[in-house]
């Protein structure tokens, strides 16, 4: 057995363990499906002893050494151990995570505002509410169709635009549980499984038409077709996607940019895209802050004043996850560190974009490999 595979099999066998024992899952979607059972490892130290003995093993500077990387640095931040934050990031996201500066993000902050003055949508503690009712509410219960409808009209275009070729099912499914997630979509081979959390779920028009392109023509067809390049060819690259892996600065970026680039002239989706590259940036903010011991008064204080319309009960719970909890301590930065690169790729109005998405689609590029192919770009996790 070479040695992805064996890497692959431990993963799995610790999959299996957390699972058994109430913890989060390792493996988000799984390109190479098999029906072999598994052996949960007896417990974390063990599953930790053979990944860093495979770590060892492994060539330096290969996606399956970075897979690696990450895996141990997650099971050891579960185990208990206390990284910094910059260490912490970079074995797990594989980039910096330094930030942007305090002017860069007040420029996005800028252009934000002024894209939602644009739709007569004014800067204050009504901002979302008023956004919200501009682009009109969706029932919940008829969110699930509408999200199918988006993804059928948009998939051709997405496919001609990506090359992807592999087919997918979606199953979507309505859960009620007390997480922070609102959605979530995971899944083995063409299978991907949508899960609308209806505790959190709320809805418009254009968050249904965002989401279609983010979860489903963003992720579930990136996953089908990768499980799909899987299967034809012998790839390099470590089959288990987990959301503590360095392909999710990847898979954050393109899912939340995506909408952008399949409607580039709609006022309402460039708006809301000109917004979300902002309000991640400020998360970025306060998650370095909180990580790097700034008071949770301090972070709160600086998060409103940012973004006059976030309730305090949901920096609190943005704050404890960026600081407490290892996994999302970790993947949650992919998305501000996705979006910005993302962006600004797309401002280059130039064929590169379409290059990435293509590749994309073939493998789970790291943000390293994302920066050689744009070697002038900008540093991703900022360089503030």
């Amino acid at each position: 057995m070479q040695l992805r595979d064996r890497v692959e099999l431990a993963v799995r066998r610790w999959h299996a363990f957390e699972l058994l024992h109430g913890g989060d899952p390792v493996v988000d979607y799984d390109c190479a499906p098999t029906t072999q059972d598994i052996d949960p490892y007896p417990d974390r130290f063990a599953a930790l002893d053979e990944l860093l003995e495979f770590r060892l093993q492994a060539e330096e500077g290969t996606a399956l050494a970075t897979s690696l990387e990450a895996h141990t640095a997650y099971l050891s931040a579960l185990l208990g151990q206390q990284s910094s934050f910059q260490d912490y990031i970079m074995h797990t996201q594989g980039c910096g995570a330094i930030g942007w500066s305090s002017e860069y993000v007040e420029y996005r902050g800028w252009l934000a505002r002024e894209s939602l003055a644009g739709i007569g949508v004014e800067w204050n503690s009504y901002t979302r509410t008023r956004l919200r009712e501009l682009e009109g509410e969706v029932p919940v219960g008829d969110v699930g169709a509408i999200i199918r409808e988006y993804a059928d009209k948009f998939e051709p275009s997405i496919r001609e635009l990506t090359g992807a070729a592999a087919e997918f099912e979606l199953n979507i499914e309505n859960v009620e549980t007390d997480a922070y997630w609102s959605y979530w979509l995971d899944g083995a081979g063409r299978n991907a499984r949508l899960r609308i959390n209806l505790a959190n779920a709320s809805f418009t028009t254009v968050e249904a038409y965002r989401f279609a392109l983010h979860e489903v023509l963003g992720h579930a067809l990136q996953y089908a077709n990768l499980a799909h390049t899987a299967e034809k060819t012998a790839v390099d690259w470590p089959r288990l996607l987990a959301i503590h892996c360095p392909q999710q600065v990847l898979f954050e970026g393109l899912g939340q940019v995506l909408p952008l680039v399949a409607s580039p002239d709609d006022e309402l989706v460039r708006a809301r895209t000109k917004l979300d590259h902002y309000l991640q940036l400020v998360r970025a903010e306060f998650h370095v802050m909180v990580n790097q011991g700034m008071s949770i008064i301090d972070c709160r204080d600086y998060a409103i004043n940012r973004v006059p319309f976030w309730p305090p009960k949901s920096v609190a719970s943005d704050l404890t996850d960026r600081s407490r909890n290892p996994q999302l301590r970790t993947y949650l930065w992919a998305y501000p560190a996705g979006i910005d690169w993302f962006v600004r790729l797309h401002e280059t109005a130039g064929t590169l974009l379409a290059e990435v998405l293509r590749d994309a689609y073939q493998r789970p590029l790291s943000p390293g490999e994302l920066q050689q192919r744009w070697p002038s770009g900008p540093t991703i996790g900022g360089d503030a």
